[in-house]
């Protein structure tokens, strides 16, 4: 008797980076504003973003695309971002010299970041984007329109240059 195993399709692809030299609350704070975008606009924001955690979040991001097209042959324009964490990792400890022969500890934390990108192109869903807002009752009373907002600005994903 032969038994037909299903395979589950794996619609997802992951990128993980380990000891980053940067707070998990630092890396927090740029990957918030990420989650759930597609990976053309993920892009755009880290390029233009002033923090220094988005070059290691940027490579970890092409990386993941990388997985996506190379392992799987999933499209980058269908590509959204499902899923991003940050974790704390090892604290990196060192002694500095101080006066009279003293040290003084200095601790260097790291983190694990985890970028995990989901390819839409499988599900019939409308785009995510588009809200439905009623024309004024004087046109046509019964009809409605499509009107495309922007995620950065319509859905509070601004940031702070602080």
């Amino acid at each position: 008797m032969i038994k037909k195993i299903k395979k589950k399709l794996s619609r997802e692809v992951y990128a993980l980076g380990q000891h980053i030299h940067m707070s998990a609350h630092k890396a927090r704070r740029v990957i918030d504003q990420i989650r759930g975008c597609s990976y053309e606009e993920t892009l755009m924001i880290l390029e233009l973003m002033p923090y220094r955690a988005c070059y290691p979040i940027l490579k970890l991001v092409y990386s993941a695309a990388a997985n996506a097209s190379h392992n799987m042959g999933f499209n980058e324009a269908n590509l959204v971002i499902s899923k991003a964490e940050v974790n704390e990792g090892t604290i990196v400890k060192k002694l500095k010299p101080r006066a009279r022969g003293r040290s003084y500890p200095i601790k260097r934390p790291t983190c694990n970041i985890t970028i995990v990108l989901k390819d839409t192109s499988f599900y019939e869903e409308p785009n995510k984007f588009m809200i439905c807002l009623k024309k004024p009752e004087w046109i046509n009373k019964n009809e409605y329109t499509d009107i495309t907002c922007d995620c950065m600005y319509r859905s509070g994903k601004l940031w702070d240059k602080k």
